[in-house]
């Protein structure tokens, strides 16, 4: 069985991909959506993080996280939102009263510098387009876009083409 290492960094930036179980849709509906949305706020104001950029689509999440100084647990966070999350979605349960909603692990990818996290702050609001769900990101009710759109990092019409710093990306 292989060993993996997560990243660490205190306070550091990280991207993340979070995929359920064999890609069901299953945040393809509000009350799915919403649940998750609680998970999240349950878990930051247990254990603060600061949440910079989110995506949901059906079958998967990507967001961009920071981490409070002197701080490098991110696993254990996900673990308790994937928790939470799961005991509010009981009608995923199988016979044997099992809980399949996500996939066991999530990938994560430290940021590096201001380029790194302008690329990934990009694919996140990108990514609902890449998919086909939407023309452009501002059309996607699941995501972050329209708030950076309020705070003037981004013009409404980005995204109605593909991004070049983001062309070929594949964080899936």
């Amino acid at each position: 069985m292989s060993q993996y290492k997560r990243a660490v960094q205190n306070g550091g930036t990280f991207f993340f991909t979070v995929v359920t179980h064999q890609r069901k849709p299953i945040f393809d509906n509000e009350l799915n959506i919403e649940a998750l949305r609680t998970s999240f706020k349950q878990e930051m104001q247990r254990r603060p993080f600061t949440l910079e950029a989110v995506v949901v689509l059906p079958d998967h999440l990507h967001c961009l996280w920071q981490l409070p100084k002197n701080d490098t647990d991110f696993s254990s966070r996900w673990r308790e939102i994937k928790k939470s999350t799961t005991k509010q979605l009981t009608r995923y349960c199988t016979e044997r009263k099992e809980r399949n909603v996500w996939q066991k692990r999530f990938w994560e990818h430290k940021i590096r510098d201001e380029n790194d996290w302008r690329t990934h702050i990009d694919y996140i609001h990108y990514n609902p387009v890449k998919h086909g769900y939407v023309v452009a990101p501002r059309l996607w009710r699941h995501s972050s876009f329209l708030k950076w759109v309020k705070q003037g990092a981004y013009d409404i019409d980005w995204g109605n083409v593909e991004p070049k710093n983001i062309s070929g990306l594949d964080f899936e």
